[in-house]
């Protein structure tokens, strides 16, 4: 546990924690919840478990709208109990990775609701960006920039000024240029630090700094999320925003171990080993694999560009296929690519790319028809190479179980905000954030002992930790195998492409003579010599079918 380099190829388990396990049966998974099923993230195998928001919250977006930074929402318990969950989680060997929410706070905190009591120009107001409209009357807003979540990015309050929220209106961004917030938020890591928190996930690290120096930019002016390199967009990936994290890093290394940190960023490849940087926050997440096509070529590709970016930066990578925000990549690759002209964001923020089943979830679910059983084995395909490659892997709670994404929730049941602000346009994220079935049967698949607070489909009950625990051909079964394997082979961080006849292959070494090969074709291919240790589906006759990787020694 003290190992200060723990991260470097960790396998790191995300939890949404209102939809992991509820303690008490009011439908909202809890602390208490979660500290019960420890012994199932131990069997699993995981070494880090990334819990997202679990302050107090409205719940404006997901628990990422942040009513107090130092606190537990007492829907999902105390302090006292967010003291037993840490210590339990060490005690089974497992690190807590927080998330953190520093682009904004929510409209009920505080220093917010100060803002609002106070004139303008006021020291409380200059925690965030507040600006007069624009117009003879000043009724209209400061630019016409768009929030993220669709409508407007500014919201005018009673005394006719406007605050900036590039997310929901709910979530009113910082003044990062504020010396105060700055050092509220140094206050607030070491304050989890010291409960022993073992690192952070840094939400839309790339959007603290802003240049609001006027006239402002018209929307038509800027460029997209991610879509420059050169650090000029007003407020996406702007270069002063490693200072603040250049002073993160100086509080993380004041424990040992040093305290780690993982950016979210969509930023332009060539920017985003300014995040991973060791003087920095350390690591930044990669979504690339997430973003591409059932192909081997893109796969090839952009393995190959990460992990020399990673070399060079001193980090190591990381590696994702589904998250809290995303399509569940057992769904994903169920579905016929999208094409070249999807769009490249996140879901909720206009898909994410070659498979990102947007128009599968506008549909209900209907069209383009879902084949779940090849989505399934193509994911445990994806997730088999993913867990052998160098760095960290990082796994979003059910797809451990091949749950697919819930398509048809009923409009009054839906909770996202990007649902309520662009409907017609946009389902939002509330499919992937179903709470999880523990059971085949019962109100809620044992995830309480009542309701959930999203609606469970019928067909929960056939992928539940409870069916697939006693099966050794489940998919359950198969990550708790490639876990244990990936820790007993897991060597430095050295890798080699071994080329195929086959350009739909693709076949990497690791240190020990550990091998992955995946096949992206149609046809079975030949296994080289060789001890076979797990492959994600059966082998037919020896060789490896489509759709599958095989591990071999």
């Amino acid at each position: 546990m003290q190992d200060p380099d723990w991260w470097r190829q960790a396998a790191v388990y995300q939890i949404y924690p209102r939809s992991f396990a509820d303690s008490n049966g009011d439908g909202i998974g809890d602390l208490k919840g979660i500290t019960s099923r420890i012994p199932y993230l131990k069997a699993l195998g995981v070494d880090a478990v990334w819990l997202s928001p679990f302050y107090p919250s409205a719940l404006a977006d997901g628990g990422y709208d942040v009513d107090d930074y130092r606190d537990v929402d007492p829907k999902l318990g105390t302090l006292e109990d967010f003291d037993e969950m840490i210590s339990a989680l060490h005690e089974a060997g497992i690190k807590l990775v927080a998330d953190i929410v520093p682009n904004h706070t929510s409209n009920r905190h505080a220093w917010f609701r100060e803002a609002l009591a106070s004139p303008r120009d006021s020291a409380a107001r200059n925690r965030y960006i507040f600006r007069d409209g624009r117009g003879p009357n000043g009724d209209e807003a400061p630019s016409d920039w768009e929030s993220v979540f669709g409508g407007p990015a500014w919201e005018r309050t009673e005394d006719g000024q406007w605050y900036m929220h590039i997310f929901a209106r709910e979530q009113p961004d910082l003044n990062w240029d504020n010396r105060e917030v700055r050092d509220d938020f140094l206050t607030t890591l070491r304050f989890w630090s010291d409960r022993g928190v073992d690192g952070f996930r840094v939400d839309v690290a790339h959007a603290l700094t802003k240049d609001m120096t006027e006239p402002l930019p018209s929307k038509a002016e800027l460029g997209p999320e991610g879509g420059n390199n050169n650090g000029l967009h007003p407020f996406w990936d702007r270069d002063e925003v490693h200072e603040v994290f250049a002073e993160w890093r100086e509080v993380f290394n004041e424990y040992t171990p040093p305290r780690t940190a993982v950016a979210e960023a969509w930023v332009h490849a060539d920017r985003r080993a300014r995040y991973a940087s060791p003087e920095g926050l350390g690591q930044a997440f990669n979504f690339d694999l997430l973003k591409a096509d059932w192909d081997a070529r893109q796969f090839r590709d952009i393995i190959t560009k990460n992990l020399v970016e990673a070399t060079s930066s001193g980090a190591s990578s990381t590696w994702v296929f589904s998250n809290h925000d995303v399509v569940r990549h057992a769904t994903r690759y169920g579905l016929p690519p999208a094409g070249p002209d999807s769009n490249d964001g996140k879901a909720g923020q206009g898909g994410q790319g070659g498979q990102d089943g947007a128009a599968w979830l506008m549909s209900g679910g209907t069209e383009p028809e879902l084949d779940r059983e090849l989505g399934e084995r193509r994911a445990r395909a994806v997730s088999q190479l993913m867990l052998a490659l160098p760095g960290s892997a990082y796994l979003y709670q059910g797809e451990e179980l091949g749950l697919h994404e819930v398509a048809d929730i009923a409009d009054e049941d839906r909770q996202d905000p990007t649902f309520f602000r662009n409907r017609g346009v946009d389902v939002g994220r509330d499919g992937c954030r179903v709470p999880l079935p523990w059971t085949a049967d019962g109100e809620s698949f044992g995830f309480g002992f009542a309701g959930a607070h999203l609606p469970q489909p019928s067909w929960f009950g056939e992928y539940a930790v409870e069916v697939q625990e006693g099966d050794a051909a489940s998919t359950l079964s198969f990550y708790r195998r490639a876990l244990e394997l990936r820790r007993e082979l897991q060597g430095e961080e050295e890798f080699e492409w071994i080329d195929e006849p086959s350009a739909d292959v693709l076949h990497f070494t690791r240190p020990s003579g550990w091998h992955s090969i995946t096949n992206f074709g149609s046809a079975p291919v030949d296994l080289p010599s060789g001890t076979v240790l797990l492959s994600s589906s059966p082998l037919e006759d020896g060789r490896l079918p489509a759709g599958t990787t095989a591990w071999l020694v």
